[in-house]
């Protein structure tokens, strides 16, 4: 009888912390289900999307090119129409050095034709025997030296500006040679990664899979040059470029840009690029890199800062570089139990 007693005094004790469990459960859950947020629905999360777009936040519709612009033309002679302050220094100085050669060429040619005419054998019968001539040696000694100087000062110029250093806040964007491929990078906004892709030409075998055909959209380009992804970049603004490859030596050049940098595995070389113009400028890999290396083309798309940011805003996780990031957010401390301050039931006296 007594075994019994215990054995029924136990299973009432063990109901009774198992009511008192529940009672607690009950009383929790309610509180805990109006502290935790629903989670949305796809419906929802579509329909903000939506509403963000409506708004113009992150919109972005690419810019077609002008024809002749950034772009080589038929027939044409010389260097491109440079769109860079860099450029137009050194397009100056490319036609400077043009008319110097021509002129020593045709001073050199007249003095051949002189000597030709005026001391050949017939005219000149017996030949001088000068062999030493004071002023002329002076003269022909330093024009020359002075030539190669005016010749020298200014472009050395030209290499310091091309190689001048970006500013602290200048807007970097990271170049990397793929084959057969380009793909930038914006760690300023966001750290998101762009493929650029050519456009497979219509009637031409299909250099890319998957990838559209060149003149299917308005804002299409000249075929061989026209991409999928254009890197884009604000106009006006210096721009630190970073240009690397992942896999053989390729080349970064816009001849519109005066611009061109090799891109070499394991090594970082890096330029400062600054475009006056909005535009589309087009170049391609100047470096031998295997058997699509022809197919390798560049395609900048140049626009207003604003037009820039709502371009970035389009890419997940984009951010507009040079601003403040807010703090993160301190979580509250979370309360503990005290244990002494917890009801003890006691069994024994519920046996009883």
């Amino acid at each position: 009888m007594t075994s019994g007693k215990t054995s029924f005094g136990v299973g009432r004790a063990v109901s009774s912390l198992a009511l008192s469990l529940a009672a607690a459960l009950t009383t929790a859950l309610p509180a805990f289900a109006q502290e935790a947020p629903a989670a949305p629905s796809a419906l929802a999360t579509g329909a903000a999307n939506g509403a963000a777009q409506a708004s113009g936040a992150g919109s972005y519709t690419p810019m077609a090119p002008t024809p002749g612009i950034g772009m080589p033309v038929d027939g044409g002679i010389g260097l491109q129409e440079q769109f860079s302050k860099v450029g137009e220094y050194g397009h100056a100085i490319h036609h400077g050095l043009l008319w110097v050669i021509g002129l020593i060429t045709l001073f050199v040619l007249l003095l051949l034709v002189i000597v030709a005419v005026r001391f050949n054998r017939r005219s000149n019968p017996i030949a001088s025997k000068t062999s030493h001539n004071t002023l002329l040696e002076v003269v022909w000694t330093l024009l020359p030296v002075l030539i190669l100087v005016g010749i020298a000062v200014p472009s050395i110029d030209l290499i310091a500006k091309q190689y001048k250093p970006a500013p602290k806040d200048a807007l970097t964007i990271k170049v990397t040679g793929n084959q057969w491929f380009w793909t930038y990078g914006y760690p300023d906004n966001g750290d998101f990664e762009v493929i650029s892709n050519m456009l497979n030409v219509p009637g031409a075998p299909v250099i890319n899979n998957g990838v559209r055909e060149v003149g299917s959209q308005p804002w299409d380009g000249p075929s061989q040059l026209e991409v999928d992804n254009r890197m884009v970049v604000p106009v006006g603004e210096p721009i630190r470029l970073q240009i690397t490859a992942a896999d053989v030596i390729h080349s970064f050049a816009i001849p519109s840009l005066w611009f061109k940098l090799d891109a070499v595995p394991g090594r970082i070389n890096e330029k400062v690029l600054v475009i006056e113009k909005p535009g589309v400028y087009y170049g391609q890999c100047s470096e031998l890199c295997g058997v699509k290396h022809a197919y390798m083309p560049i395609a900048i798309e140049a626009l207003p800062r604003d037009k820039y940011n709502a371009w970035v805003l389009t890419h997940a996780g984009g951010e507009i570089d040079g601003q403040d990031k807010p703090a993160p957010a301190t979580a509250a401390p979370v309360p503990t139990a005290d244990a002494s301050e917890a009801p003890v039931v006691d069994a024994t006296a519920e046996a009883e």
